[in-house]
């Protein structure tokens, strides 16, 4: 194997420190692309969410399956290295294709800022998609595993420590680029019509991932490089199989039992091969909980930030938009990888408790089931303040007076009165069944029944006006606007078509006495214009909100003043968000602090109870747990339609301790290795048995027993 002295820094071989830089950038491109991708499937390629969200995921499953492929031609074939920079350059060729794909000049022929052929950008962004997932997918297990080979048998402190420095260096790429690659989106660029900058906001992770390739090249020189041993992964499965058929040959009492059923594969293959099988079998083993971590770590970005999005962003002078709280977990991770590492741990290792790796592992679990029940309880708490949405065949109405009299309402059990531009305080909820009869009256005017099919599960606004006449909308809000957004409709009183600009959505021909669809709008203060035909040209025609928050919904009626100009009124449909987002902080910390301990030491132990020709097999094992995790989240959240919120919380909380509980006691079998150690002996024994070959005289005894 070709070996080059390596230098040193601060104890570490300095070619670490490219393999690190190339992980920062690996991840900084990896998580720039994939933060904008949901975004740019509904919005460039103009699928609806559903879709989206099926093939984001089927995505990062694929990232997360393809590391197997990666391990096998790095153990078997190409070796890491060479694994690492074909990948790489995979990798890059499929960052620029998505980037290519998402300009819209390609295909614009008429130039009028939208594609003219799809097909082309959606084949174009799949091919890009597919060599982004090969190499990602096919380069994580073997860059950890190469960084570990780096190190001498000696240095186990630092290659610990190497792991966390290489954990965090893939946070600080992942919180870099989620922070930057929006900015990138929303900057305008285009040769015949300026849009929104997907080529940039693709194209700048494409770049660094160019970039990483060739800072990883140009320590080439540095590196240790051990020479793949043949096709490894056949081996072990055959290995295993003539195993499981000789076992089974010899299944009658006349044969003596075997102390491992690996060990009935020893007629045929050699201990050294028998022995690092059983390393191997031992770790995946111990795997098998894990998955149930990761079904729980990835919730953060759908059902946390769904959370979010029912609570208030106002955190200080900070306003924050819901889905900018992930980031929180990358900020948490650069800050405490350091602390535990340099604090926490040498601290439980001072007080004599032997703190092994299983050990931590188990710590992670049982922390990651804690935050669950951390985010239950906010979730308690915010349906507290959550409004009554009608359910089943409940349907829910409330009346709105925007004439200039007094109006009467009966309803069943309820009699309200109306003063001019006033309206109930609340939804009232009715059983569609049982609604009877509601009638509306003005004073002086007889009684007029209300006719509608009220729509199930719906709410509904009865807007009424002199004498008596009434319009039935039905809202088509019932939930809480999406994304921590406010849900804004106008009802126009005048005679003539409104059309009403509001922060550059339209509301176009709203027509008399009757209300336009809500359309939604961020925090802040919104401007809007109201123009018609019917309004005077000296009138002052602009007009802005008080100031919105997060998560509400509001009705403005517009209405004529005596000069003939418009004035407006706004009437609540929906409370603001109260909970603070700032709730949601400790449970960010407990699942934190549980990734730190279990998925930094996962990386370690995967590392170091592997035999030398499997560790990046081990690698992919551990990420493969990782994919089912995700796998895992589909199918709850596919099966188990929870009616409660904080009740599938407290589910998965459960499940997780449950499983912890497993995990902890399986690991009480788990004795500790070192794989260098037990093939060193192999070694020594190969060296033994050459010597006797060499030398005749020892032959006299051992003949007959190798014949058998």
């Amino acid at each position: 194997m070709g070996m080059s002295k390596s230098q040193g820094c601060f104890g570490y071989p300095l070619s670490i420190f490219f393999i690190v830089a190339n992980e920062f950038c690996e991840r900084f491109s990896y998580y720039g692309m994939r933060g904008i991708l949901i975004l740019y499937f509904t919005n460039f390629l103009s699928w609806d969410d559903n879709l989206s969200t099926a093939i984001y995921h089927t995505f990062v499953a694929l990232c997360y399956l393809t590391p197997i492929l990666g391990a096998l031609i790095a153990d078997s074939w190409l070796g890491k290295f060479k694994t690492i920079v074909s990948l790489s350059i995979v990798y890059t060729i499929g960052q620029a294709v998505i980037s290519v794909s998402s300009m819209n000049d390609l295909t614009d022929h008429n130039h009028d800022g939208t594609p003219d052929s799809l097909p082309v950008h959606v084949a174009l962004s799949m091919i890009g998609l597919a060599l982004i997932a090969l190499g990602t997918g096919g380069i994580k297990p073997c860059v950890s595993a190469f960084g570990g080979d780096q190190f001498e048998e000696s240095q186990e402190k630092q290659r610990n420590r190497f792991f966390s420095i290489f954990y965090l260096a893939i946070n600080a790429g992942s919180l870099l680029s989620t922070i930057i690659t929006p900015m990138l989106r929303v900057q305008q660029c285009g040769i015949h019509s300026k849009q929104a900058c997907y080529p940039l906001a693709f194209g700048v992770p494409a770049a660094l991932m160019a970039v990483s390739l060739i800072v990883f090249v140009i320590g080439s020189g540095m590196y240790k490089k051990f020479q793949p041993q043949g096709n490894i992964m056949s081996k072990v499965a055959k290995c295993i199989h003539f195993a499981i058929k000789n076992r089974f040959r010899h299944r009658s009492k006349a044969f003596p039992k075997r102390e491992h059923w690996l060990d009935w594969a020893k007629e045929k293959y050699d201990e050294r091969l028998i022995s690092q099988i059983k390393m191997v079998m031992r770790v995946m083993f111990l795997y098998i909980p894990l998955p149930m971590f990761w079904a729980l770590f990835d919730q953060q970005g759908s059902r946390w930030t769904l959370q979010a999005a029912t609570m208030s962003g106002k955190i200080g002078a900070l306003e924050i938009q819901p889905d900018q709280m992930q980031t929180v977990n990358a900020i948490l991770i650069v800050i405490m990888v350091p602390i535990f590492d340099a604090v926490l741990y040498p601290l439980i290792a001072k007080c004599g408790f032997s703190f092994t790796s299983l050990k931590k592992m188990t710590v992670g679990m049982f922390l990651a089931s804690l935050a669950f029940v951390a985010a239950a309880i906010v979730q308690v708490e915010i349906d507290k303040t959550l409004p009554v949405f009608p359910k089943g065949n409940e349907i829910q109405i409330k009346v709105l007076n925007i004439g200039n009299n007094t109006m009467n309402i009966s309803l069943p059990g309820e009699m309200v009165t109306l003063d001019p531009l006033s309206q109930t305080n609340a939804y009232m909820t009715f059983d569609v069944n049982k609604l009877t009869s509601i009638n509306i009256s003005s004073p002086g005017s007889p009684v007029t029944a209300v006719t509608d099919n009220f729509e199930q599960g719906q709410r509904h606004t009865l807007l009424v006006w002199a004498p008596n006449h009434y319009r039935v909308v039905m809202d088509g809000l019932n939930q809480k606007p999406k994304k921590g957004e406010n849900g804004i409709r106008f009802v126009n009183t005048f005679n003539e078509l409104i059309t009403i600009t509001m922060s550059g959505k339209i509301y176009a021909n709203v027509s008399s006495n009757n209300a336009s669809n809500y359309q939604f709008f961020s925090s802040g203060i919104k401007g809007f214009t109201i123009s018609s035909t019917e309004i005077p040209p000296q009138c002052q025609p602009s007009f802005s909100t008080f100031y919105l928050e997060f998560g509400s919904a509001y009705t403005y009626t517009v209405q004529r003043k005596n000069d003939g100009c418009p004035e407006v009124k706004e009437f609540e449909d929906i409370s603001a968000n109260t909970v603070n987002m700032a709730l949601q902080i400790p449970q960010y910390f407990l699942l934190t602090c549980g990734e730190v301990v279990f998925s930094v030491t996962g990386l370690e132990f995967s590392y170091s109870q592997a035999p030398s020709n499997m560790k990046s097999v081990l690698q992919a094992g551990w990420l493969l747990t990782v994919a089912v995790g995700n796998i895992i989240v589909l199918i709850v959240a596919g099966v188990g339609q929870i009616s409660k919120q904080w009740a599938e919380y407290i589910l998965f909380a459960a499940l997780l301790l449950v499983v912890c509980i497993i995990f902890a006691i399986m690991t009480r079998f788990y004795t500790y290795i070192n794989p260098a150690e037990i093939e060193a002996q192999f070694d020594e024994d190969e060296k033994k048995k050459s010597l006797e070959k060499s030398n005749p005289y020892f032959m006299s005894g051992a003949n007959s027993q190798t014949q058998m």
